[in-house]
């Protein structure tokens, strides 16, 4: 049997939206105010594309500032994922966009989409992938343009997302790197938060669009429900795997969803607030984007360190989740 090598993160990036939309701006629109807001998801702010803009831009940029930070060149991909709900079309793949636009004209390329949980899964894939030696060198990314999905004048669901992206190259490490991951999804709840019109079940024709059937339908309860459940069970889940445990954990890098669940989460950890990450006051929930973001935002930080354990869990429609744990290493080996 084949040994597998460790595959590790070897370098991070992410592009947000120059324009800044506030709670206060929201107050101006909608039926809200800041303070409801911020009390009851910890959102401050957000990020939202101009009309020019697409998930690929955001996609291509994010890219471009991890391959410069892991010192790999577009050339040298194998493999390229992009994580999104938010595809620039049905067909083809964002994927292939920004391969053209990074000029990685040999790798492969393809589109994931398991919502919110997006990064988790394609971190895990692209993973196993490069573990064979098939595949050296990997582009995963999250990249969403979220404001085009909710309805503006639905105050229970425009404040709480934003657009973003977030990337990661892999590559081949002597040591620690992608330890392991859990992945999972209930299907029986896909009805709790999805967008209705827009696919071939049902084309977004006039009609459709004007009763904003092409706009995110959400039962925030039960879905608040089923994260606080998952979040730190699949965590605990992914560790038990690897054969570690929560005091391990140096960083945890958790879905930016809402204030609450990151602390439910962090709380069933037995985390103190120092070792979990947050940024979800300043961009809101930008879906698969909001883990590779948070990464990179860490690792900017200075809040990551060589032989670190971080853990990243999200959740999102599907009902999807997963988890990954990574024992943060050196640059690699090439």
């Amino acid at each position: 049997m084949t040994a597998l090598n460790s595959v590790g993160i070897l370098g991070t990036g992410s592009r947000v939206p120059d324009t800044i939309v506030t709670n206060l701006d929201l107050e101006k629109r909608l039926d809200t105010s800041d303070e409801w807001i911020r009390t009851r998801t910890g959102i401050k702010a957000r990020r939202i594309v101009a009309d020019n803009e697409s998930t690929s831009d955001l996609a291509i940029a994010a890219a471009r500032k991890a391959l410069d930070d892991a010192g790999v060149t577009a050339q040298e991909l194998d493999l390229l994922i992009v994580a999104t709900l938010t595809p620039d079309y049905v067909m083809p793949a964002t994927a292939v966009v920004v391969q053209e636009a990074l000029g990685a004209t040999t790798c492969a390329a393809f589109d994931l989409n398991a919502a919110c949980s997006g990064f988790c899964y394609g971190l895990d894939i692209a993973s196993n992938m490069l573990a064979t030696g098939a595949y050296r060198k990997a582009l995963v990314i999250g990249a969403e343009v979220m404001s085009r999905t909710v309805d503006w004048t639905d105050r229970s669901t425009c404040v709480l997302f934003g657009d973003a992206a977030g990337a990661v190259v892999l590559g081949h490490v002597d040591q620690g790197g992608v330890l392991g991951s859990v992945l999972g999804a209930d299907g029986r709840g896909a009805n709790l938060l999805y967008i209705p019109s827009g696919g071939y079940k049902e084309p977004a024709t006039p009609e459709a669009i004007a009763a904003k059937r092409n706009c995110m339908v959400m039962n925030g309860r039960e879905v608040y429900r089923f994260a606080v459940q998952v979040m730190g069970e699949a965590a605990v889940n992914a560790l038990t795997r690897c054969g570690l445990t929560p005091a391990d954990v140096a960083l945890f890098v958790p879905h930016q969803a809402n204030i609450r669940i990151i602390e439910s989460a962090a709380k069933r950890l037995g985390l103190p607030s120092e070792k979990v990450f947050v940024n979800v006051d300043k961009y809101g929930n930008t879906s698969a984007a909001s883990i590779p973001l948070a990464l990179d935002e860490a690792v900017r930080e200075g809040r990551i360190h060589e032989g670190d354990i971080v853990v990243t869990v999200g959740f999102g429609a599907g009902l999807t989740w997963g988890a990954n744990v990574i024992r943060w290493g050196a640059k690699g080996k090439g």
